[in-house]
């Protein structure tokens, strides 16, 4: 049995603990912390005093903290009393694997607290259990003799949890052929007790103080928690006292996508390589498989024709036409009969093909299955479908995960805290709370602690050209942009951040500048990795680095970037779970274009200003070529600049 740890105060019950709690935080942030360098910050004080009172009084909160606040910290200290208050570790739940990574690294916030108030905090990361190996898979690709399945196979006699970011250097495609999967049954399996992932399931699980999990792999738990445990099997996550969405503006897309079902083509296509192949099946397994290699492709051939066009989005909306609602339904039958025939050649003679890949199958073909139950009976009214764009998969999730979202996580009465610095726009949080479907939630927000007023200046171009010559295309307007951007870039001599909307966008910057000459590099999105780029911006300091997907996520502090030039507004792509959001409000008899498109540029474009300012030695311009002055939408935009910050009006 563990021995009770050291607490962080003493308390005789839980009224007692609340009261107890705000006076432990107040010393630690006014006197424990600036002992030891930190500085004190009514912002984060502030913040922390907030999210203390949620968790105490079991509440949905929303804490929209600014740049430099010490967010982290400010969740944390309420969040380790009360897992220890509580006898159940509090959820960390993490936009990217990234920020899972940077909050338990060594020099993170929460092993600074650990060793600084002596509390040997116990945190612990719960990944996607795809980046994991899956150890029957790995047997059978390592048997095969090439450099990279011996480097795999000595990898393996050294590892304990057979994570992917110990050897990231493996392709995408080869982690796919060993990486555990939905479809593996884990109860049949021989190693079953023993693998990579049980271990680090094993490891995470005993976690006492805090779960760090990415939002995919929460929401994957969240949905499917309730049906492992009437199945009698573990969830994958242990039970917890509390959850805290660190960067909480992002889980609407996961908490959809872990809601829906995916038809993978390519893995389709791969059941049928492989069935092809088996030597004296019977003709009607075969004609099974013929029938729905054929449909399949049928299918997807309709989806293509029915996607309603979009630029810059990774999700391609479809329109339900007559010939995908039919072909759909021919692909369902088919997969019927394919899986009726599997199972009756899987108990005939099956013995060239391992059964675990055979029950990985059937787990494909039953999700296939389901998913186009999805599409056929839910109806427009209650679920969305789209064709992913990089990978050409089908997918469909339900049109309104506020309602999953209430009951399996609101209605239970759990402290849940919402952390950002992008949860409103000048401190109106309904878009959000409508997004989300929250209702009677507590909120805070506080800006920045920086002196943005000496730190940033904000140009608005008082001659940019009207959304009719935007409308355009690469015209007048683009010309005069290209113009002011060359004058821009060489006038701070680079050290600048082009944002753009689209990559086609980023290639027709890049035509037009042909002609010019710069003593500094340009970094261009589409003709890099991303992170390669970003590394590459960050350390060689008087680059430009022109993107369309660096709005967020990335962090580059000093003189590297002192110029930020927005190309063109964030407005909102035809995007499949947005264009449900607009006609949901438009049921209401409200204007989309208000209530939907305005706040989510905003929120964007607040995004997006907040690369320039990283600390508070930090300095720099923010520039926006596009029409703002005498707009609709001119109140949104102004509501994104960093609260304080000097804005010029003036000709560019």
């Amino acid at each position: 049995m563990c021995a009770r740890r050291i607490e962080p105060f003493e308390y005789k019950n839980k009224t007692e603990f609340q009261e107890k709690l705000v006076e432990w935080i107040g010393d630690v942030l006014y006197d424990i912390l600036p002992d030891h360098g930190y500085e004190v910050r009514d912002e984060q004080i502030f913040t922390a005093f907030q999210i203390a009172d949620a968790f105490c009084e079991n509440q949905v909160h929303l804490a929209e903290a600014g740049l430099g606040t010490g967010k982290t910290i400010a969740y944390l200290l309420s969040a380790i009393p009360y897992a220890r208050m509580s006898g159940k570790p509090v959820v960390i739940a993490c936009a990217t694997a990234a920020l899972q990574e940077q909050l338990v690294h060594p020099e993170g916030d929460y092993n600074r607290l650990s060793k600084l108030l002596g509390l040997e905090i116990d945190a612990r990361m719960a990944k996607d259990p795809g980046q994991y190996i899956c150890d029957v898979k790995m047997e059978e690709y390592t048997s095969e003799q090439n450099r990279l399945a011996n480097e795999i196979k000595q990898w393996m006699s050294q590892t304990r949890l057979g994570e992917r970011s110990e050897m990231p250097t493996i392709p995408d495609g080869i982690w796919k052929k060993i990486s555990w999967d939905e479809g593996m049954d884990c109860d049949t399996c021989l190693n079953r007790g023993y693998c990579k992932l049980v271990k680090a399931r094993e490891h995470y699980r005993a976690a006492r103080d805090l779960i760090i999990v990415d939002h995919e792999t929460f929401f994957k738990d969240l949905w499917t928690r309730a049906e492992y445990m009437a199945e009698g099997k573990l969830p994958i996550l242990p039970g917890y006292s509390a959850v805290v969405f660190d960067e909480g503006h992002k889980v609407l897309l996961p908490a959809s996508i872990q809601a829906g079902y995916q038809i993978d083509r390519e893995d389709m296509e791969s059941i049928v390589e492989l069935f092809e192949e088996i030597q004296g099946a019977r003709n009607s397994f075969m004609t099974a498989t013929v029938r729905m290699n054929q449909t399949m492709r049928q299918f997807f051939m309709a989806a293509k024709k029915s996607v309603i066009r979009a630029e810059s989005t990774e999700r391609l909306s479809i329109e339900r036409k007559e010939e995908l609602l039919k072909a759909a339904n021919h692909f369902r039958k088919a997969l019927d009969g394919l899986l009726l025939e599997l199972q009756i050649e899987q108990e005939l003679y099956f013995e060239s093909v391992p059964a675990h890949l055979i029950q990985a199958y059937e787990g494909q073909i039953e999700r296939a299955i389901r998913a186009l139950d999805s599409f056929l009976k839910e109806g427009e009214e209650n679920s969305i479908p789209w064709l992913n764009r990089k990978d050409g998969s089908f997918w469909i999730v339900p049109r309104k995960i506020s309602k999953q979202l209430n009951q399996h996580l609101f209605q239970k009465k759990l402290p849940v805290v919402f952390t950002s610095a992008t949860l409103s726009n000048e401190g109106d949080f309904d878009y959000f709370i409508r997004t989300v479907g929250l209702d009677g939630v507590s909120k805070s927000a506080i800006g920045s602690p920086f002196d943005l007023e000496e730190q940033v200046t904000v140009y608005l171009d008082e001659k940019a050209a009207s959304m009719d010559e935007k409308a355009a295309g690469m015209g007048e307007k683009e010309d005069l942009n290209i113009m002011k951007l060359v004058y821009l870039l060489k006038m701070n001599n680079g050290h600048s951040l082009v944002l753009t909307n689209t990559l086609s966008q980023v290639r027709k910057i890049r035509k037009s500048l042909e002609g010019y000459s710069f003593p500094f590099e340009i970094l261009w999105e589409d003709l890099g990795e991303r992170g390669y780029l970003v590394n590459r911006f960050r350390e060689e300091e008087n680059t430009v680095l022109i993107g369309a997907n660096f709005w967020e996520g990335i962090d580059v502090p000093g003189d590297a970037l002192t110029q930020l030039i927005v190309w063109q507004l964030p407005f909102p792509v035809l995007d499949p779970l947005l264009e449900a959001s607009r006609k949901e409000v438009t049921e209401q008899g409200l204007d989309p274009v208000k209530v939907i498109d305005y706040p989510e540029m905003g929120l964007k474009l607040k995004q997006g200003c907040g690369r320039l300012i990283r600390t508070e030695s930090d300095k720099g311009k923010i520039v926006i070529l596009d029409r703002i002055l005498n707009t609709p939408w001119e109140k949104f935009v102004r509501g994104a600049l960093p609260a304080g910050a000097k804005v010029m009006v003036e000709e560019l």
